[in-house]
């Protein structure tokens, strides 16, 4: 060893000298520089089960739209002779043959009940006549519009309450906690009855039903958001410069409420859906002869054991948006709050 030692001479060749360049280099960074937003559609990106909740919902969305202006034929048109027939497509595909079992054989009931050649029903029809799939597409339409519009309600005095409450305090603070649990002590079902016996069944009166108690979990949300901000530096640099409540809270409290807002938003169209759902199933929701999906399954249920598909098709509908909703909430939750995911 010591010969070895001996042998090996430092010469300066031996040494290289290391330039500003490529200190530069080492430091800098090669990952682009990404907002909070960019990096939560990253993560998100990466949720498999959320990017195809995601899509399946834009279809069905997408479909919703269409139905505004287009249908396969008129859904509340009444074509009595052509009740109850089985779905069919074309010349048929398996399951979609138009053929139903009665007395152990299979029988043609669109050629028994005459109805003209090229003319068939994709999800078959009701027991008046009416077409299954336009009744779909505006039953999906309708619930869809349903859930926007009760969560509008939520945002629109979920979240002023919820930042009035939480920047307050209080007195104030306290006041306006006690009314939220006024308001939650009574079951949604009974504040919903009594509103739809006040007013005329239908459309709006369901939609305010639900928004006079659907903005309390949004508000507590909120407001246990904002009292965490409110303490934060940079509001305390805006309080300390003199800006006004209101800049503070659309300057700097929405912004940094908005991943909650999302995540809450999510979760509510879902609830608000089933609970339309739930009200038309027992035949206080929306008036026939409008669709919905909980009409369509109030409608199937009556039949269900003779002519199943009459419900298996609005009921896999709900089912698909409730967990296609659920999924993507969940989703945006993991995405906006790493933190989730420990």
């Amino acid at each position: 060893m010591s010969e070895q030692a001996d042998k090996l001479e430092l010469t300066p060749d031996s040494f290289k000298r290391v330039g500003a360049n490529d200190t530069d280099a080492q430091e800098k960074i090669s990952a682009p520089s990404l907002t909070f937003f960019q990096d939560a559609i990253r993560r998100l990106k990466q949720n498999k089960a959320a990017i195809i909740s995601f899509w399946l919902l834009a279809i069905i969305i997408l479909i919703s739209i269409v139905s505004i202006w287009w249908t396969p034929s008129d859904p509340n048109a009444q074509h009595v002779a052509y009740a109850n027939l089985p779905p069919k497509i074309g010349n048929g595909i398996p399951g979609f043959t138009g053929q139903a079992n009665v007395g152990g054989q299979l029988v043609d009931k669109y050629a028994q009940a005459n109805v003209p050649k090229g003319t068939y029903y994709i999800l078959g029809t009701d027991y008046l006549g009416r077409d299954l799939f336009s009744r779909l597409m505006k039953g999906i339409a309708l619930s869809l519009l349903i859930g926007m519009l009760a969560t509008l309600f939520d945002l629109m005095i979920g979240v002023p309450y919820g930042i009035i409450s939480g920047w307050r305090g209080g007195h104030t603070d306290t006041i306006m906690q006690r009314i939220i649990e006024i308001i939650s002590s009574i079951p949604n079902l009974v504040v919903v009855i009594l509103m739809l016996l006040l007013f005329t069944p239908g459309l709006g009166s369901i939609v305010v039903a639900m928004g006079i108690t659907g903005w309390i979990t949004m508000a507590r949300l909120i407001r246990a958001e904002t009292l965490t901000l409110k303490t934060q530096e940079y509001v305390l640099a805006a309080r300390t410069i003199g800006e006004s409540p209101f800049k503070i809270a659309t300057k700097h409290l929405i912004p940094n409420l908005s991943s909650t807002i999302i995540i809450q938003t999510m979760f509510s169209i879902p609830t608000a859906i089933f609970f339309e759902a739930f009200l038309s199933f027992i035949g206080i929701g929306i008036p026939a002869p409008n669709a919905s999906l909980g009409t369509l399954l109030s409608d199937g249920q009556k039949t269900f054991r003779f002519l199943p598909y009459q419900m298996w098709y609005p009921a896999a509908a709900i089912s698909i948006i409730m967990i296609a909703f659920n999924l993507l909430a969940d989703g945006l939750r993991d995405a906006f709050d790493p933190k989730t995911n420990n």
